[in-house]
């Protein structure tokens, strides 16, 4: 049965978010738990219900990437090993406050720094698919960025582009932006080049670990999200979660084509399955059985791709 909520009521829950569930660790209102539910999303809309184990894979694979990427930039992972979770709160109290929901919690859970969180999402784009596609087929542009004039779907770009948008509450959508429009919206033209710099590294790191990995894929684009250590004057931190199925499109080497629109191995399915449904932004749906096991199947299948070994709960 998927966990749709956590239901940790001796914790103080600080956020819901579209997956995850945040919670102040006990004793300590430096560091946060970040807990991948079930739940997931498209086009900004979370669906009634969720796909089994996929919060817990989720984690897996994102403490496996910020393991990869620490070099390229730090991020704000403490532990994602549930017992040293476990340790650290009860060095903080005197009674363990976690302890009675491990069976929510263990598999899914990561104690992180807290950070001021910047309100944009860093999206990385090495080929022309989904909204900027959409965009591109329009106007010739990519977030309002002048795009070559023989571009067609799946197209790779000369060189990755990167294509922030808002951060929107849930039930709100992200609202793309010019690159050269992310200083207004940070307050900072340094920040904000210091995050088209992160971002673009990182998806160049994440891509050569694909390519070098002998996985079989690459990443068409991916979204990462920033935050400010107070603790480290304000050091930028990579944050909430890192390359997965649901932050990343990962494509097939060998299926490559360019005019095709490419099957990839994220919630591709999931965006299909709504675009038949004449999704408005604003109502929730069920996802079939169908839909949830096919995208299951992708996710595990990135998943034993990308780190060399099976999935296990």
């Amino acid at each position: 049965m998927a966990l749709l909520e956590s239901n940790c009521p001796n914790l103080r829950l600080v956020a819901r978010g579209k997956v995850r569930d945040i919670y102040e660790f006990p004793g300590d209102d430096s560091k946060l738990l970040f807990v991948a539910t079930d739940r997931i999303s498209a086009f900004d809309i979370v669906m009634k219900n969720g796909i089994p184990n996929k919060g817990k894979l989720l984690t897996q694979l994102s403490l496996f990437f910020f393991k990869k990427l620490e070099s390229v930039i730090p991020n704000h992972v403490i532990s994602g090993d549930f017992d040293e979770i476990l340790s650290l709160s009860l060095s903080n109290s005197n009674s363990n406050a976690i302890l009675p929901y491990r069976d929510q919690l263990e598999g899914r859970t990561i104690l992180v720094k807290k950070s001021q969180v910047l309100k944009c999402e860093a999206i990385v784009r090495g080929y022309l698919t989904g909204s900027a596609y959409a965009e591109y087929q329009k106007s010739g542009t990519v977030h309002g960025i002048p795009m070559p004039n023989n571009l067609v779907e799946s197209s790779k770009f000369p060189e990755p582009i990167f294509t922030p948008s808002t951060k929107a509450d849930i039930g709100t959508h992200d609202e793309n932006i010019h690159p050269d429009k992310l200083g207004e919206v940070l307050g900072s033209e340094t920040l904000a080049n210091h995050v088209k710099k992160a971002s673009i590294a990182l998806y160049e790191a994440a891509n050569d670990h694909c390519l070098s990995s002998n996985s079989g894929l690459f990443l068409a684009d991916t979204k990462f999200e920033f935050g400010l250590d107070p603790s480290s004057n304000n050091q930028v931190l990579l944050i909430d979660e890192c390359l997965t199925p649901d932050s990343s499109r990962f494509w097939a080497a060998n299926q490559w084509s360019e005019g095709t629109k490419m099957s990839g191995f994220d919630k591709q399915v999931l965006r299909d399955w709504l675009k038949t449904q004449g999704v408005d932004g604003k109502d929730q749906l069920e996802i079939p059985k169908s839909v949830v096991d096919s995208t299951w199947i992708k996710y595990c299948e990135a998943f034993k791709l990308l780190t060399g070994r099976e999935f296990v709960p």
